[in-house]
């Protein structure tokens, strides 16, 4: 047997599969006990064991049936394998605003792959668009292919390319900008691009999905067409980040891509702006603008790209027992900065003074953040706080970790003299502090 023809079966499986002469894409019937199944024959991972077959049911769920003594299977119907082939891109409107659609990869760009059970980058930017045909009412769409990858690979390079592929499509007069890519480094690439895309005259959108394009529960679609139309039409500007407000298809909102946080591994709603409103939400076709200080479309302003990003800069983590030596390791390897997720109001114990102090002393940049997800610092109110501020180190306010270590990283692509890296560090560019927090918890 054609291993192709049952990709991924093996043992009793493979035996009972082959009995019935079924192949990947034929219809069957499986009848266990009183329990009848119909569907179509799927590949397997090939890490799965031997004694399932996996069919697709016409409700568009897979399920796997378990083979005994008493399993039947039958092939009612032949099929083919299943695959993926992008249907043509409707017909372009110019009358339309135009947006440029730039794929990086992440599950909004992935299909199955059924030899690992996984999902992976499959989709182009073109596909994006060819699926979901609705966009060809929103916008005149160029599509270009940045990268193709999962967003655990995206790396300050990667940021760099970003950022040029959106300025040149900037500047050429498109009406806005999207980037499909993975969530789980979503947030980084936001802060990135909003210190990178200084000045934006239209919405640069990033846009993600907590579930793959073929699934029945994808977010995909309706996050890209959110994403477009803001990029299309809406009244603000600069870098946001684009996706469901409610685990419901109701309304998309959009979060600065400096103050975003994605807080949940699975749900649909996962990201969610802290210490801070969404700046607008897309609710029946309208937009609301929600943020006071939102900057407003403007085709007249000029884009200032800085795109260049250092790569020795590290984010640590303090926890009780923390060992020292990891700074030092840090700082003997030639790291420029080290921003620390410190313990409630900006706080380390005093075992790690000693190295953080040997680092300042070495020019080390140190920034201190707090690991609690609401609020800002507040070093000054008790005796540890006050000592690492006698130490040099550098309170970060309400900014996220995760935005200040993309801060510092662009902060010394700027810069070598730590001087002035401190004064760009401290300097609000993109919305990155908070004048004020207050006690409400979410958006």
């Amino acid at each position: 047997m054609n291993d192709e023809k049952l990709l991924g079966y093996k043992g009793k499986a493979l035996q009972a599969l082959e009995k019935a002469g079924a192949e990947i894409g034929d219809r069957l019937r499986i009848s266990r006990d009183t329990q009848v199944y119909e569907g179509i024959l799927i590949p397997r991972s090939d890490y799965a064991d031997d004694r399932h077959v996996v069919i697709k049911m016409r409700s568009g769920y897979n399920i796997g049936v378990q083979i005994n003594e008493a399993t039947r299977i039958e092939k009612t119907g032949e099929g083919a394998k299943p695959s993926f082939q992008a249907p043509p891109l409707p017909k372009q409107r110019e009358d339309l605003p135009r947006v440029a659609i730039l794929s990086t990869g992440g599950t909004i760009a992935s299909r199955v792959d059924y030899r690992t059970g996984g999902v992976r980058p499959a989709l182009t930017a073109s596909d994006l668009y060819s699926v979901v045909p609705e966009l060809a009412d929103l916008a005149d769409i160029e599509t270009e292919i940045v990268l193709s990858i999962f967003s655990e690979n995206i790396t300050t390079q990667n940021w760099t390319e970003i950022a040029k592929a959106v300025a040149r499509h900037v500047e050429n007069g498109k009406a806005g900008a999207v980037i499909p890519h993975g969530t789980d480094t979503l947030g980084y690439t936001a802060a990135a691009l909003s210190f990178a895309l200084q000045n934006l005259p239209v919405p640069v959108i990033l846009v993600g999905s907590q579930r793959s394009a073929d699934r029945p529960s994808s977010d995909a679609a309706t996050n890209l067409l959110g994403a477009v139309n803001a990029a299309a039409t809406a009244p603000f500007a600069g870098v946001f980040l684009a996706m469901h407000e409610t685990v419901s298809d109701r309304a998309i909102v959009f979060h600065r891509g400096t103050k975003v946080r994605k807080c949940h591994t699975s749900r649909r709603d996962t990201f969610k702006s802290i210490n801070t409103t969404p700046v607008a939400r897309l609710e029946d076709d309208k937009f609301t603008v929600l943020a006071k200080d939102c900057e407003k479309r403007d085709s007249n302003r000029k884009l200032v790209l800085k795109p260049d990003f250092e790569e020795k800069v590290a984010l640590i983590k303090f926890f009780p027992n923390f060992d020292s030596r990891v700074v030092e390791w840090y700082v003997n390897n030639g790291f420029k900065g080290i921003v620390v997720e410190g313990t409630g109001l900006g706080h380390v114990g005093k075992r790690l003074f000693p190295a953080l102090r040997e680092a300042i002393e070495r020019d080390v940049l140190v920034a201190m953040t707090s690991q609690c997800i609401w609020g800002r610092l507040g070093m000054n109110v008790y005796d540890a706080g006050r000592d690492l501020l006698a130490l040099g180190v550098l309170p970060l306010d309400d900014m996220l970790p995760e935005t200040g270590l993309v801060k510092l990283m662009w902060v010394f692509g700027q810069t070598k003299k730590v001087d002035e890296a401190k004064r760009l560090l401290k300097t609000d560019i993109a919305h990155e502090f908070s004048p004020r927090t207050t006690y409400k918890e979410d958006s």
